[in-house]
């Protein structure tokens, strides 16, 4: 290890916990900001965070504060891990705290909902002396807890930030690769939590891995649909941040999208899968932006309206399905290089 750095982690979730670990294994001072003074106890005593990762020991040198600004002292690195709808609110929080010019990852896959702005740009609303990055691809923290081989993308305007981050997470089972496209990244991050709710719930009504394997393809072409009219560039849609995250989390019970799905296809109503949960599935609320902005920008997006129309209008699942099979364009693949 060439340089050793002084990163925090803010956020006490699973993920979160994942990364800082990551980063204490790999040598580095790591410093997790958690809300409760319980769970910091638990981790600097017994070097566990049950409630988010059951069974998972870490490492010993990681450490953890409730104080935001004892947390972020003399870092250069800060990783902010905080559901989107808090996000802006302990970003204030650290604006006096957090010196000029330090690094500050993003790693929330989901969109402020009043506002319809990703986490990079709420964190330099809030937060302009730093510099920004996304961190986005198939990692579920369940398994990148327990060392399973797998990779993730960095993405920055900066390319001194996507060098750092890879120093600081590359090992034996994490691969970093880094990326310019940062918003094209985040929004993968993002719009691919709605697509495992409907493969979730696919899965709950015994669809057959035909149909699965559909639903995942033409949810890729949907995202990318989108994301070019926003701005992003569509190849970043075939790589770990796009077909990577979207594959793990539309076939994963680990997501937690995914288990929103298969609860709804299993006749359970919304909010009280949502506070069985116990954690944020961003997917939620991100379909409600998705609908309002595809009849915005007169997107199709027949996934997203069927998928809305089920949880929030009452309608059938095998009437969504017909539906879609009747009224989908017959191009296959879409931005296809002439």
């Amino acid at each position: 290890m060439a340089t050793k750095h002084k990163v925090a982690v803010i956020g006490g979730g699973s993920f979160g916990t994942a990364i800082a670990n990551i980063i204490a294994d790999n040598g580095h001072d790591t410093c997790q900001w958690m809300r409760t003074p319980e769970r910091v106890k638990e981790v600097n005593e017994l070097h566990t965070n049950e409630v988010y990762l059951p069974g998972i020991k870490l490492n010993p040198a990681l450490r953890a504060s409730a104080d935001l600004q004892e947390t972020v002292a003399g870092c250069d690195t800060v990783f902010f891990s905080i559901p989107s709808k808090s996000s802006r609110e302990v970003a204030r929080q650290l604006a006096d705290c957090i010196a000029p010019g330090t690094i500050l990852i993003s790693t929330t896959k989901g969109i402020e909902f009043e506002t319809n702005k990703l986490m990079s740009e709420v964190l330099l609303e809030e937060l302009p002396q730093v510099r920004v990055g996304i961190l986005s691809g198939p990692n579920l923290a369940k398994e990148l807890a327990a060392r399973m081989i797998t990779g993730t993308v960095v993405a920055s305007k900066d390319p001194g930030v996507t060098s750092t981050i890879q120093d600081l997470l590359q090992c034996s089972y994490f691969r970093v690769y880094a990326g310019s496209d940062m918003y094209g990244v985040e929004l993968a991050g993002a719009l691919k939590n709605v697509y495992a709710i409907t493969a979730g719930m696919a899965a709950a009504l015994g669809c057959g891995h035909n149909t699965i394997s559909m639903l995942i393809t033409r949810s890729l072409a949907e995202m990318s649909r989108y994301a070019v009219i926003k701005g992003a560039d569509p190849l970043t849609f075939l790589g770990l941040a796009g077909v990577g995250d979207l594959f793990v989390t539309c076939t994963s019970p680990l997501s937690r999208n995914y288990r929103v799905g298969f609860e709804l296809g299993q006749g359970r109503d919304l909010s009280e899968v949502v506070a069985s949960l116990g954690q944020v599935a961003e997917g939620v609320n991100t379909l409600r932006l998705m609908k309002e902005q595809s009849e915005l920008l007169d997107i199709y997006m027949p996934l997203v309206h069927g998928l809305y129309d089920i949880i929030y209008n009452g309608c059938k699942v095998g009437d969504v399905i017909g539906t879609m099979m009747c009224a989908e364009q017959n191009r296959d693949v879409e931005f296809t290089l002439q």
